[in-house]
């Protein structure tokens, strides 16, 4: 461990880190030192998309991300996606369809989701399963979590026409 303190823009916070060592990677530190416990680890080799979170508007699998090359740039932890206490649209999508089973990969399918639709508004059937496939779920058979994204997808369309 080392004393040295650096800082990292996580959620639109300014977070000191500390007793952090230099190749420490995103998610630990996020989990272990900073105590959100919402990205998960699972692979640890960035194969589940468990652990993803936003870096500079990229989707990451923080897993993979030395927590030191994240200095500088702003982090997105599905913490960071809605106010505390009132869930996203992408969050109440999946517990209106039904996607939310165990919950293990239920962040990083919303991180995961969240990013395809900032690029993607309209994405069809095909756009949503590829964009999903770095993600591993285990319970839901991914049915109703494409039926959540396609209703997000449906009602910010909606909302972008104005009806």
């Amino acid at each position: 461990m080392s004393n040295e303190i650096f800082t990292l823009h996580v959620n639109g916070e300014a977070r000191p880190v500390r007793d952090s060592w230099l190749g420490e990677n995103l998610l630990d530190v996020l989990r272990d030192r900073l105590g959100l416990m919402g990205s998960k680890g699972a692979c640890e080799q960035g194969e589940c998309g468990s652990c993803s979170v936003l870096v500079d508007g990229h989707l990451v699998c923080s897993c993979l991300v030395m927590a030191a090359s994240a200095v500088g740039q702003q982090v997105v932890t599905i913490e960071g996606v809605a106010p505390v206490g009132t869930p996203s649209d992408v969050q109440q999508a999946f517990v209106d369809a039904g996607a939310v089973q165990c919950g293990f990969c239920t962040p990083g399918l919303i991180m995961a989701v969240h990013d395809l639709l900032g690029r993607t508004p309209d994405p069809d059937d095909t756009e949503i399963r590829e964009e999903l496939a770095g993600n591993i779920c285990r319970c839901t058979g991914y049915g109703r979590i494409i039926d959540a994204v396609q209703q997000v997808a449906l009602a910010r369309r909606a909302d972008r026409s104005g009806s």
